[in-house]
């Protein structure tokens, strides 16, 4: 059965009725005009994403299933960056009408268990007809009575640190591009990134100043917090231990493994910055300091042990 046999509300029953999860805070769910989220904070932290056919996913490369949990996934770790936990997502699914019912079907499981990890629900969206198929996710989140992460919290002093995997989804799409389907682990984190979600409101009760989830690349999404800040960023190479996996891929497809961890994205892990005395977990690892701007020239907001990156471009550009 396609879409088009199913029809738009055949489509949207046939969708919803797969995201039976409940949340206390959600009071109102779909099947009418707009939800109804409860913000016992007073405040909503709100983070939208989109996901297209062959910009973002290819079906030959991703199960509906992964291509949810991705989806899902790039706008949960932007609230967790923020601080703050995940309470709802909206969904907006823009199919061409030859597109397999059970696709779509397949989606909602995957875009419901990853919000089902945070313990987060789908509340609601909308469904177009279009010879693009793109998947656009809007994640709601609450403070809790926390003050927001931000990126302009950066000081001279502070240590930077990363929480989660860093290089493995960049290099899984390098092995995928190459026409290759292994190694698994890292194919697998292109296809369903393994975001530390509950890190993000962790930090900052631990006392971070600034946080962000890296989706574009550790220099690039970096760059955005010194430029925020007014600060310059050093990064150590030697704080990043290459895998054993990557290292034997990188050296068989001739490339540099520093550059899928430096500028490679889409693992989601969170980089934040501490005041140097804060003592930190395991799960985050010091990887550079902030130091000043005027230490830095202009346009080197981020540099690896003191030098400017010259491996390439520091991350992914939509329009570059």
């Amino acid at each position: 059965m396609t879409v088009a046999t199913a029809g738009e509300f055949g489509l949207i029953s046939r969708v919803t009725a797969r995201l039976g999860a409940a949340s206390p805070l959600v009071q109102l769910g779909p099947g009418d005009d707009a939800a109804l989220v409860a913000a016992p904070d007073g405040r909503v932290v709100a983070s939208t994403d989109v996901l297209v056919e062959g910009r973002h996913f290819r079906r030959d490369w991703s199960a509906a299933r992964d291509i949810g949990h991705r989806a899902a996934a790039a706008n949960l770790a932007d609230i967790a960056a923020m601080g703050a936990r995940p309470t709802a997502l909206l969904v907006a699914l823009c199919t061409p009408a030859s597109l397999e019912i059970a696709w779509a079907e397949e989606l909602a499981d995957g875009l419901a268990a990853e919000a089902g990890k945070v313990g987060a629900v789908v509340v609601g969206g909308d469904t177009s007809a279009s010879p693009t198929l793109t998947v656009a996710v809007t994640a709601l989140g609450t403070l809790e009575g926390r003050e927001p992460l931000v990126r302009s919290g950066a000081r001279p002093g502070d240590v930077v640190a990363v929480c989660g995997r860093i290089g493995y989804a960049a290099a899984g799409y390098t092995i995928l591009s190459r026409g290759f389907r292994s190694p698994k682990l890292l194919v697998e984190a292109h296809r369903r990134p393994q975001v530390p979600y509950a890190a993000g409101p962790a930090g900052a009760l631990l006392g971070a100043t600034s946080m962000i989830d890296v989706s574009d690349g550790l220099l690039a999404d970096l760059g955005h917090v010194a430029t925020a800040s007014g600060v310059g960023i050093d990064l150590r190479r030697s704080a990043f231990v290459v895998p054993e996996q990557m290292r034997d891929a990188a050296t068989a497809l001739g490339v540099d493994p520093y550059g899928w961890i430096l500028a490679g994205g889409d693992d989601h892990a969170l980089a934040a910055t501490f005041p140097s005395s804060v003592r930190l977990p395991d799960e985050w690892r010091i990887v550079g300091e902030v130091l000043p701007a005027s230490l830095f020239t202009a346009g080197d907001g981020v540099t690896v042990d003191g030098r400017r990156y010259t491996g390439g471009a520091p991350g992914w550009d939509h329009f570059r």
